[in-house]
């Protein structure tokens, strides 16, 4: 199940992954392994999401998306591909 890190301030965001079945922690828990982050956008810089806890995991701005946009984003870069080669 894929872990995603969510900014405190998106629970409607956090609520609609979890009932999707993904893992939800919060941001600030800089300790835990990610698959994705989401964030806000307005605090990109403060929050640090440069740390390189998050090296390799997408972060995903959730400025000006819906919470449906946003699964779709998580959605597209954490679910493994059904394409085989």
């Amino acid at each position: 199940m894929p872990r995603i890190a969510v900014e405190q301030s998106l629970s409607h965001i956090a609520e609609m992954l979890r009932s999707n079945g993904y893992d939800v922690v919060d941001l600030g828990n800089r300790q835990q392994t990610v698959d994705a982050v989401v964030i806000t956008g307005l605090d990109e810089n403060i929050m640090g999401v440069e740390n390189k806890t998050f090296a390799g995991a997408p972060v995903i701005s959730a400025e000006g998306l819906t919470a449906e946009e946003v699964f779709h984003e998580v959605h597209e870069r954490c679910s493994p591909t059904s394409h085989h080669s």
